[in-house]
Parts: structure tokens; C-alpha cells; sequence
């Protein structure tokens, strides 16, 4: 199929396509942000040093979180590819192993914070600005650490069943279970925090008990659906019939699966670093960062959605031996996740101050978060482009050189910029986090190159198993 201007957004049949998969993958997405948008108000409404804390420990959360997608992420790549190609049976053999590595990946984050989870709120924790008490940060970060620590086999569950059915192009039933755990997440703030219906006012405690109740109702739905319904979903007939396992997939899924799950640990980590090197200018600069990224994750939903729909869609293509549909599909949705944050970015820009104002803190942070969301939405477009590029790569099977694209180039320039621009120069820390999102200019040339050069195109269903 070749690509003119003419059929550059693509004809009818293929827009109903990818909004058919990406609106429903949009509304989940952005029922998750605006859940983690009312958290952060909620808590905010309490005081600066509670929401703070919760904002430490959703740091090291983001990290386990994003080891679980790394981890099912390689076994998703094989699902989509054998949806493609209709291989039913290789389908659940990628359900079973996404099952395996989440159990493992909960044991081992579960251990590292019952041992080290003090040790790790304490690396956010300075006395650098003189406004916020240390101390109480601390102990609120650690009450909010030791319940939420519930809800992780909960979330690593629902993303596996979540993830599988959004690679089988049914993107509804993810999303009416965020709902689900939208509404419980919700009202158990409201009735938790506050203390309202006659119970006492928890706080923190109140706002990780919501989220372990919102975690387990999400994961009741996507598990009783999908099996109620097996036959229409065939990734979770007979799944639990027995744990049989091809070896030889085994070790091609690891093959192609452990570098996601390395870029997807690392790339979190160095999201983590960067927050703890910003914080290294007060707890002020923390809450401001807390309260940015809450705002600038909403408004990316649409450039997630659109990565995962190049994820599914290139996938689904390639499994099927389509290659040159899987190049202009590419194009394609690449060219519509551009202009969609272009829109994106100018809303922002325009609100950029209005959300801080919702937050109970000092109005030096509420300044400093605008100026974050400002920053980062002048960005929006080159980081789409970015995106989308990472998961033509990844759908292709290219998963080394998408680490060395996303994870390691973070570890290797962002991290480093960053650290030394706090460490030994008195530049402002939204001037500092400007400079670090301007490397994402050269990841956009590395992308464009990489793409361009079609390295992506692989079908991975010919693999020897």
C-alpha cells in the first residue's frame, strides 16, 4: 500500500480501526490520571506535608508499576502478533507466562519495601526550603506506604488480564473496569479522607485504603468478565487447565521480553532520580513536581493511547504478514498522535495555572507547578512523536534497541544533565527541568532515524520455538 497525501490519515475503515481501539484505551487512561488527579486535590486538601509524602511513596510505586509492564510487556508483544496470525493456543501460552513474571515481580518489590522502604523515603526528604516539616512528611509517607503496599498483586493481575485484551483488540472491557475503579476510588477518598458518613477522617491511610478497595474491584471485573465470556475471549479458555508452558517460547518471549522489562525498570528509575535530584531543592519543589506530573499524566492520555494503538495495530499487521499495511498504519498513527498533542499542548498551556489553584499549599508552589505544566507543554508534540517511535520498535520485536532508545538514553544524558545543573549551578529548578526536556529533541532524531530505516519489521510468529 503506498502512502500519499491524499490517504495520509487513512480511509474510513481504518479510522474506525484505531478509534475503536484507541477511545476506549483514552477513557481508561484517562479515568486512572483523573482518579490520581482528585487523589493528589484530596490530600492536598489536608496539608502540604501528607500530600508530599503520598508523592514519595507514588515514586517508588511508579517504579514497581512499570516493572509489571515491562515484565508482561515482551509475552504482549507475541500475544498481539498471534492474535494476528489466530493462533488461539500460543495466545494463552503468552497469558501464563505474563502470570509467572508479575508474581515474581510482586515478591520481589514487596520484599525490597518491607526492608528498604524507609531507606527509600528518606532519599526524597530535604530541610533545603524551611516550609515543610520533614519529619511528618516522613512518618505520612511511610503510613501511606505500608497499606498500599496491598493493592500491588491486585494491579499486577488486572494488568495482565487488561493488557491481553487490549493486544486481542478489545479495548471496552479495561475501560468499564477502570470505571468501576474510578467510582470506588472516589467515594472511598471522599468518605476515608475526610471522615465522612460517620467514619473517622484517615488522611493518608484513608486515600491507600481506597486505592486497595478501586485495585481489587478493577481486578474482580476484568477477571470474571473474561472468563464468564472465554468464548469470545479464547487468550482465557482453559488458561487455568493446567501451567504448561513450551520451552521454546519460553525462551523466545524471555528473549525479547527482558530487555522491555530492563528499559521499563530503568526508564522508571530514572523518572524516580530525576524527582529525588529536583526534590534536593526543598520539599516545596516536590509537592510542585507531584502536582505538574499529576496534570501533565492526564493530559498525555491521549499520546499513551496512541503508543499502545501502534503497539496493537503494527503488531496485529506484522503477525499477519501485512508488512506494507504495517508501515503506512504506522505513518498513519504517528502523524494523528502529533496533532492530537499539538491540540493537547495548547489546552494546557492555557490552564496551566488553573489546576495548582485547586490544591491547599503555599502559593509558591501552586507558582512553580504552573510553570512545570507550562514547560512540559511546549514539549507534548516532539515527546508524541517520541512515543510513538518506541512502540513501532517494540511491536517489531527490536526490544534491545528500544532500551538503549528510551532507558538507557535516560540514564546516560537526562539523569547526568539533570544532577549536575542542581548540583553545581544556582539555575531555578522549572529552568533545570526545561533544559532536561529539550534533550527530547535528540531523541526525536534517533527515533526518525530508526524508523526510517524499517529495522522494526520483523514477524515474530516465524520464531523457532
Amino acid at each position: 500500500m503506498k502512502l500519499t497525501l491524499k490517504n495520509l490519515f487513512g480511509d474510513k475503515r481504518f479510522n474506525r480501526l484505531v478509534l475503536s481501539i484507541a477511545l476506549p484505551i483514552v477513557i481508561q487512561n484517562g479515568i486512572t490520571n483523573f482518579v490520581n488527579l482528585l487523589d493528589n486535590i484530596m490530600i492536598g486538601q489536608v496539608g502540604t506535608e501528607q500530600m508530599s509524602g503520598v508523592a514519595i511513596v507514588n515514586q517508588l510505586m511508579f517504579v514497581f508499576n512499570l516493572c509489571i509492564f515491562g515484565g508482561i510487556a515482551g509475552a504482549g508483544i507475541f500475544t498481539a502478533q498471534y492474535f494476528g496470525s489466530g493462533d488461539e493456543e500460543n495466545m494463552r501460552y503468552t497469558v501464563r507466562y505474563k502470570i509467572i513474571i508479575s508474581a515474581v515481580v510482586v515478591i520481589l518489590f514487596a520484599v525490597i519495601f518491607l526492608l528498604l522502604g524507609e531507606t527509600l523515603v528518606s532519599y526524597y526528604i530535604t530541610t533545603g526550603d524551611g516550609q515543610s516539616d520533614p519529619v511528618l512528611t516522613h512518618d505520612y509517607a511511610m503510613q501511606y506506604l505500608k497499606l498500599i503496599m496491598i493493592q500491588m498483586p491486585f494491579f499486577a493481575i488486572s494488568q495482565v488480564y487488561a493488557g491481553t485484551l487490549r493486544e486481542t483488540n478489545q479495548t471496552k472491557i479495561p475501560m468499564i473496569a477502570s470505571i468501576v475503579a474510578f467510582l470506588c476510588n472516589f467515594f472511598g477518598n471522599y468518605i476515608l479522607i475526610f471522615g465522612k458518613l460517620g467514619l473517622p477522617a484517615l488522611g493518608v491511610k484513608g486515600a491507600a485504603i481506597a486505592t486497595v478497595t478501586a485495585r481489587f474491584a478493577e481486578m474482580l471485573v476484568l477477571i470474571i468478565y473474561s472468563h464468564v465470556k472465554r468464548d469470545k475471549y479464547p487468550a482465557f479458555k482453559w488458561l487455568y487447565k493446567s501451567i504448561k508452558l513450551p520451552l521454546g517460547l519460553f525462551k523466545n518471549i524471555t528473549k525479547k521480553g527482558l530487555p522491555i522489562l530492563f528499559n521499563e525498570t530503568l526508564w522508571s528509575i530514572s523518572i524516580a532520580l530525576l524527582a529525588q535530584i529536583y526534590s534536593r531543592r526543598g520539599l516545596e519543589i516536590v509537592a510542585a513536581y507531584n502536582i505538574a506530573s499529576t496534570i501533565n499524566n492526564l493530559f498525555s492520555v491521549v499520546i499513551l493511547a496512541m503508543g499502545s494503538t501502534v503497539s496493537i495495530i503494527v503488531g496485529n499487521y506484522l503477525g499477519s504478514g501485512k508488512t506494507d499495511e504495517a508501515v503506512v498504519a504506522n505513518t498513519r498513527l504517528t502523524v494523528i498522535s502529533v496533532i492530537s498533542s499539538v491540540i493537547m499542548g495548547i489546552i494546557l498551556i492555557a490552564t496551566s495555572s488553573l489546576f495548582p489553584r485547586f490544591y491547599n499549599t503555599t502559593e509558591h508552589v501552586k507558582e512553580i507547578a504552573a510553570t512545570y505544566i507550562f514547560i512540559f507543554s511546549c514539549f507534548m508534540p516532539v515527546n508524541a512523536f517520541v512515543n510513538c517511535a518506541y512502540f513501532t520498535l517494540r511491536a517489531g520485536g527490536k526490544t534491545f534497541i528500544t532500551m538503549l532508545f528510551d532507558s538507557v538514553y535516560e540514564i546516560a544524558l537526562s539523569v547526568p544533565v539533570a544532577l549536575i545543573l542542581v548540583t553545581f549551578t544556582n539555575l531555578s529548578a522549572p529552568l533545570i527541568y526545561a533544559v532536561v526536556w529539550g534533550l527530547v529533541f535528540i531523541k526525536g532524531v534517533i527515533g526518525f532515524i530508526l524508523i526510517s530505516r524499517k529495522l522494526w519489521i520483523n514477524d515474530l510468529t516465524k520464531m523457532k520455538s
